[in-house]
């Protein structure tokens, strides 16, 4: 039973003009399959995983070099073994461009640094065979590490693709991230090439990196070769990886869990975990999800704000396997004003725009009407990144346009993925996820291990997904991959969020589990608090967190704040706070405390970080609770030590 109001209902036609309903056609036909309605699509899928998983394989028309001996013969986690004895490539798919003639576009990068480029299907095709040939002379071959020190452009996408046709294996890092950040991560992998640009126009500043660049060279001893594109200063070797060849281009057939790139957790307590993802999986899941759930197709453009330190860039670039052109975008989003990107949209031509649920509340919060700035063709919006609240999605459909589909998105770098999101045949409720997406058997386990509906619980997964890691990098026996997921509940897979899955089978996630605010036995989900505080005019940011205090089942709550221009936190700032969080939630929500800080720390893909200035407060000294590096703006760790300090609290 749907509740909440209903922003927008599927067409009549839908099963008739939508992907995912031309899917449930030839289910039908070809494999006996009767689903009448998603709910009965999504149960099939999580209970006869090897028929839904091979369904996708037939469906797309995989390209198989060799074909597999089976779909999934042990559904056992971690290690549950997908298609044994396939070999393929992810490249080859992409570069496939199902639907897309050859001078049709598929690249349209937009960047702050430079003017725009268009590259068409075959231009596409054709530096990837250059930039694949001078991989090899080189000396790439499968299994080596290629490394892009580069921003979402045409050359860093060109380099993936090129590195996976040959076997080898891609990490990307975002050109903000420092020295140490960055060597933090490849350390791990040791890449025999370095990609990287000279710097980078963000806005109106010029950030030149060759400092960086260097010390990242001299902290690699694996590095063989540097090859630099000259993207903020000019020259630069690229153009002689991407040199004219008679070479073909060719692909590496593969085994379906060939590590395809290795991406990273954030890094803020620790060394970041290197993340393997295969070939076949990210293959597979990327289909299912772009095509079925998002409705992409050869008449889209698909547009998704992301540096490349972020799995949404992952996302977005598979997006030719579906037939659907990208569009890319290097720069600051809030420049010269919150309008550029919707902007951007109207002149790419954009028909899905992603971006991240603090955008989207931003424009909310400066009173932005996207619909009036830009003449806008939208079908669909994905927002991502963290919960969008109710007064979101009503702003999307007042202020973006009344007809396209929102999917609040969330999953993880973890799986490259959604793990629930939206479909093109169910409603959009307000301030609901609007499905579990399908071959994801996600529940909400309760502390001792059991499904739980209507009430808040662990997100887990139950079953096995192709996109979950291959493993982590350099962890042979697979401790530190089972310590991540499967540590609490064996042999499932546990998120670390919080979710509530209605009888509906709509979800709503209120947070990181690690990050509980527990008020006497009571579990509070801090997206709840961000929706109520931030929207204050008064209010630009803040961050929650929960201490715990002997004695006393309630502990303490504390709450900063970073204000507006010009308002200081009084007392009368203090109970407009208290009295909005106590109105519209409920009296344990209300804090004990409530400061202004100039910043809340958060990460180089904008999370809040709540569990670190937790550690900060109970003693856990700066540079341990945090890596700094993993940090947009480490400085604003320095308040909450300040803070500690204050309040007689002695670092360990």
């Amino acid at each position: 039973m749907v509740t909440g109001r209903v922003l927008w209902t599927p067409p009549a036609d839908v099963r008739e003009t939508s992907r995912m309903g031309r899917y449930l056609t030839w289910l039908r036909a070809e494999r006996g399959v009767q689903a009448d309605d998603y709910a009965a699509l999504w149960q099939w899928s999580v209970t006869d995983l090897p028929a839904f998983w091979r369904s996708i394989w037939d469906y797309f028309e995989v390209i198989a070099h060799t074909e597999p001996t089976a779909t999934l013969p042990d559904q056992t986690m971690p290690g549950a073994p997908w298609f044994p004895g396939a070999t393929l490539n992810w490249a080859e798919h992409v570069l496939r461009q199902p639907g897309l003639g050859d001078d049709d576009p598929v690249v349209l990068a937009y960047s702050q640094s430079r003017d725009p480029i268009t590259l068409t299907a075959a231009q596409l095709r054709e530096q990837v065979r250059r930039v694949a040939a001078g991989l090899r002379r080189l000396g790439v071959g499968p299994g080596d590490r290629v490394a892009a020190y580069a921003p979402n452009i045409p050359e860093t996408y060109v380099l993936l693709l090129a590195t996976a046709s040959l076997g080898a294996i891609f990490s990307s890092c975002a050109p903000e991230f420092g020295t140490r950040s960055v060597t933090d991560r490849w350390t791990q992998i040791e890449p025999k090439v370095l990609v990287a640009v000279d710097g980078y126009q963000y806005g109106d500043k010029a950030i030149d990196r060759r400092e960086e660049v260097a010390g990242i060279r001299a902290a690699l001893p694996s590095v063989e070769h540097l090859v630099s594109i000259g993207y903020l200063h000019g020259g630069g070797d690229w153009a002689q990886l991407a040199a004219e060849t008679d070479e073909p281009l060719t692909f590496a057939a593969v085994p379906f869990a060939h590590p395809l790139y290795v991406l990273y957790s954030s890094g803020t307590t620790g060394l970041p975990k290197p993340i393997v993802h295969g070939h076949g999986g990210i293959l597979l899941e990327h289909l299912k999800m772009l095509a079925l759930h998002h409705d992409l197709g050869p008449a889209d453009r698909f547009f998704w704000f992301t540096t490349t330190g972020w799995m949404m860039w992952n996302f977005l670039v598979s997006g030719p396997a579906v037939g659907a052109a990208i569009v890319m975008f290097d720069g600051n989003p809030g420049w010269p004003g919150l309008d550029g990107l919707w902007r951007l949209a109207e002149e790419a031509g954009v028909t899905y725009f992603g971006t991240s649920a603090p955008y989207l509340l931003a424009c909310r919060k400066a009173g932005l009407v996207p619909r009036e700035v830009a003449n806008l063709r939208l079908r669909g919006l994905g927002s991502t990144g963290a919960p969008l609240p109710p007064e979101g999605y009503a702003w999307v459909y007042e202020a973006v346009g009344a007809d396209l589909q929102l999917h609040s998105i969330s999953g993880g770098t973890d799986v490259c993925t959604g793990f629930v999101g939206g479909a093109p045949l169910l409603p959009v409720v307000e301030g609901v996820i609007s499905c579990r997406c399908l071959g994801a058997k996600v529940e909400a386990y309760d502390p001792a291990g059991n499904p739980v509906v209507g009430e808040l619980g662990e997100l887990v997964v139950s079953a096995p997904m192709p996109s979950m890691p291959v493993g982590f990098w350099n962890d042979p026996d697979g401790t530190r991959y089972r310590e991540a997921y499967f540590d609490v509940f064996p042999g499932v897979w546990r998120h670390g969020d919080w979710i509530t899955i209605a009888e509906d089978g709509t979800c709503v996630i209120t947070g990181r589990s690690d990050a509980t605010l527990n008020r006497g036995g009571v579990r509070l989900g801090t997206s709840e608090f961000y929706s109520v505080v931030e929207g204050l005019p008064e209010v630009v940011d803040s961050v929650v967190v929960h201490l715990e205090r002997a004695g006393d089942p309630n502990g303490e709550l504390l709450l900063f704040v970073v204000l507006a221009d010009g308002v200081e936190l009084d007392e009368a700032m203090r109970g407009r706070i208290r009295g909005e969080l106590r109105k519209s939630l409920s009296p344990r929500h209300v804090p004990d405390e409530i400061h202004q800080v100039r910043a809340v720390p958060r990460t180089l893909s904008a999370k809040k970080l709540e569990v670190p200035v937790k550690r900060i407060l109970t003693g856990t000294p700066v540079e341990s609770a945090a890596a700094k590096g993993a940090l947009v703006n480490p400085e604003s760790l320095e308040a909450f030590a300040q803070l500690a300090k204050d309040r007689g609290v002695t670092a360990d």
